[in-house]
């Protein structure tokens, strides 16, 4: 790519509403409960965005009916497929997700993707599957791209499976286990498991399906066998998105305002309040949703990020304008998402007379002034909405690529300006 966007600098304090779309991660696994469900359902205010509709023509490739018709999605679940092929993109939850799903397919189905796409692990992932009976072929790479050689289902039982990478791993495991004959039982070996709510997320979903779930044991979940039955899901805004927005009115000393914020939730986003309170602003939660009011001060932040990984490019940016210094630990994880976030953001900020330095398990970033340059984006959409709020007070800042946020958000440019403008609708 070498088209750049040129982030509007905010003339005046930000104020604005904002209305977010669906949330990517309850899209992606209502889809994928829908597809192995017991009938027709439908999904009210999905996200359709790059990751959304890969998951969809995914599964349709597998054989499931879908209808992607405004706001409301129809699934009509069909018999698994193959031979078939898995566009991937780039994105974590279809290449995982759905490779657990094609081992209940009746033929070969050839997963790839983009070439990031190829650098992202999946060896722990497969090694759990064979270990059930699967039949994959990834020529010993761990990765992409792979043939499953689907057998139509594996028996279930019990599974051991290293989750340090990627808490996906698990999520993968847990909503294909009501359709294995003995259901499953999945142990994580090894240090915690980044992002817990995500986990959490689709425990949460399904049981709101009527799967049975035992997570009472840490690091185990029990899954009874049963197909899902939910002839409805409700698709949350999505609360990580919620990031570049609320920080506007941080480094702006603006206010937004975030309609239809849960009260609770297991959305990784739902951090957001506390987090930027902690750095000075003020936030309240009311009928109407969420109000963030800038104070004009942006005090430094020491956060352990582990289960909230996807907010801190957003918040190192933030971090970069504050006037302490800042840690964000427990995110090593994150050399292994849509980039090597820590390397990119270190290298990034730093381009723009950032003082960051790359840690073990995250991020130091110090007080620096900072000035317009080229902000690369690395095919990240988390990269691309951070370097959007640096440009609200930094003029001169030129992002690489601000098309890639179409992952997550399909119109993040036109957002911005509306925002900019008094409001999102």
């Amino acid at each position: 790519m070498t088209d750049f966007w040129s982030a509007p600098l905010a003339a005046a304090p930000v104020d604005a509403t904002v209305a977010l779309p669906g949330s990517k991660s309850m899209t992606n696994r209502a889809l994928v409960l829908a597809a192995t469900g017991e009938g027709p359902a439908t999904i009210r205010h999905p996200l359709e965005a790059r990751d959304t509709v890969l998951m969809a023509d995914g599964l349709a490739t597998l054989g499931t009916g879908i209808d992607r018709a405004g706001k409301t999605w129809s699934v009509r679940p069909g018999a698994w497929r193959g031979p078939s092929t898995v566009d991937v993109g780039n994105a974590g939850t279809v290449m995982r997700f759905l490779l657990v799903v094609a081992t209940l397919a009746d033929g070969p189905v050839r997963f790839d993707g983009d070439e990031r796409a190829r650098d992202r692990p999946l060896g722990p992932l497969i090694d759990a599957l064979r270990s059930l009976g699967a039949d994959i072929d990834d020529g010993d790479r761990g990765a992409l791209p792979l043939t499953v050689h689907g057998g139509g289902g594996l028996v279930g039982g019990e599974v051991t499976v290293d989750a340090t990478q990627s808490s996906q791993f698990v999520s993968a495991l847990l909503l294909a286990a009501p359709l294995l004959d003995k259901g499953l039982r999945v142990r994580h070996d090894g240090p915690p498991v980044p992002s817990g709510p995500h986990i959490r997320m689709t425990v949460q979903m399904l049981r709101a399906a009527g799967v049975s779930v035992d997570d009472s044991v840490r690091s185990e979940w029990v899954v009874e066998p049963g197909r899902p039955i939910a002839p409805e899901w409700v698709v949350e805004p999505d609360l990580s998105n919620a990031a570049a927005f609320l920080a506007a009115g941080v480094v702006t000393g603006g206010r937004v305002r975030i309609p239809g914020w849960p009260a609770r939730t297991t959305q990784a986003g739902a951090a957001l309040p506390a987090l930027f309170a902690r750095m000075g602003a003020d936030v309240s939660l009311d009928a109407d949703g969420l109000l963030l009011q800038g104070t004009g001060t942006i005090g430094g932040l020491d956060a352990d990020l582990h289960d909230v990984g996807e907010l801190a490019p957003v918040l190192a940016a933030v971090c970069a304008l504050a006037t302490a210094p800042s840690r964000l630990h427990g995110i090593a994880h994150l050399r292994q998402h849509e980039t090597d976030r820590l390397a990119a953001l270190s290298t990034e900020l730093n381009k723009l007379g950032g003082q960051v330095r790359e840690t073990e398990d995250g991020l130091v970033i110090w007080p620096s002034p900072l000035h317009g340059g080229e902000f690369n984006t690395y095919d990240d959409h988390r990269l691309a909405t951070a370097a959007a709020v640096l440009g609200l007070v930094v003029e001169g800042v030129q992002v690489l690529d601000i098309a890639t946020t179409a992952k997550t958000l399909p119109d993040f440019p036109g957002m911005w300006e509306r925002m900019l403008a008094g409001g999102t609708r």
